[in-house]
């Protein structure tokens, strides 16, 4: 299992302008929030929450961008074990988990993500992504329900 989570640099090396400079929030990449620091490595607020923590010996990669690909190692490591199929959960389901399914798309993975393991700030956002995914035959990846996974497993 891979755990991704977008974090940058405390110096902020790794993030562009304009990704810090996106929208009109209060607080920006590399302020000073309740948690720590937004979106910086090592901050209280950029952990994995203990109930979804990984395993002994999960893969854990810090992602500069959206996506879970741009800036990590993890095509190389997914390639170097052989794998060609992924599954998808997480959050947000039309940002990161979206543009990391068009990512492994392009690099020729088989994608499958699970609707009811992710989620959005605005369940409007999360359907028109799903909907994204699977439109045209699956063009960027499959989409199920873990019920409907879980057996396939066994």
């Amino acid at each position: 299992m891979v755990h991704t989570r977008e974090a940058h640099r405390p110096d902020l090396s790794d993030c562009p302008p304009a990704k810090r400079n996106r929208g009109n929030p209060k607080l920006r990449i590399g302020d000073a929030g309740p948690m720590g620091r937004i979106l910086v490595a090592g901050e209280p607020g950029n952990q994995i929450v203990p109930e979804l923590a990984p395993a002994p010996g999960e893969i854990v990669l810090d992602k500069p961008g959206k996506g879970a690909f741009y800036g990590t190692p993890l095509d190389a490591l997914l390639r170097q074990a052989g794998i060609t199929h992924l599954l998808f959960m997480g959050v947000t389901t039309e940002v990161c988990v979206q543009t990391s399914m068009r990512e492994a798309n392009d690099r020729g993975y088989d994608s499958l993500l699970l609707e009811d393991c992710t989620e959005s700030y605005f369940p409007e956002f999360k359907a028109a992504a799903v909907e994204m995914i699977r439109a045209q035959g699956a063009i960027v990846g499959w989409t199920a329900t873990s019920a409907q996974l879980l057996p396939a497993l066994r």
